[in-house]
């Protein structure tokens, strides 16, 4: 027999209601997480030195609890932001852009943004490599897609374009599949346009 501090037996915790709200945050993170991955493997390998862009953000308001736990509790956007990864392979400036979806036949053109295509082509002026790399989550696939095949599609949008078809994707574009090391062996797909 158990004797309670109130003498009444506590009631069992109501199973808390999970709700699925549908959001945007974390997109990325999976893509993000085998990129970060397979940069860090190329690094400790001697293949090449590629770093994901941290966001330029501007602290507004720090919180200081204690001296050890010092929390950002605003914050803003410096600037819009370029793209996701670059780098030195080769002799040559790599830069990069990474986007995932769920869609099932194509890629969301809205997923890039202005600033983003117009550093790319400046990258590319300079002589830089620059491409995205597009994962289809439902389908465990990503590929890699040349700046001047995405500006292809890009330039449609004024025409009512939204997207670029996965099978346009699945034919021009260099898959790269997912395996256990390099996770996304994406250099592999830049060998073929270096050599």
């Amino acid at each position: 027999m158990f004797h309670y501090p109130n003498g009444k037996k506590p009631k069992p915790a109501a199973t808390p209601v999970r709700s699925n709200p549908q959001t945007y945050a974390n997109r990325g993170m999976n893509l993000e997480t085998l990129l970060n991955d397979t940069n860090e493997f190329y690094r400790l390998h001697g293949r090449a030195v590629i770093h994901k862009k941290p966001t330029p953000l501007q602290i507004v308001k720090v919180d200081y609890p204690k001296r050890s736990a010092a929390k950002v509790t605003e914050a803003y956007f410096k600037q819009a932001s370029t793209t996701d990864y670059n780098g030195v392979y080769r002799g040559k400036y790599i830069d990069f852009e990474a986007k995932e979806t769920n869609n099932k036949t194509s890629f969301p053109l809205g997923n890039f943004h202005d600033h983003q295509i117009n550093h790319m082509r400046e990258c590319e002026r300079h002589g830089g490599v620059c491409f995205v790399i597009i994962r289809f989550s439902r389908y465990n696939t990503q590929y890699v897609l040349s700046t001047e095949q995405l500006l292809v599609w890009w330039e449609q949008r004024e025409s009512g374009r939204k997207s670029i078809p996965l099978s346009y994707i699945e034919q021009e574009a260099i898959e790269v599949p997912t395996r256990a090391m390099p996770a996304v062996d994406y250099l592999t797909a830049i060998e073929a346009w270096l050599d």
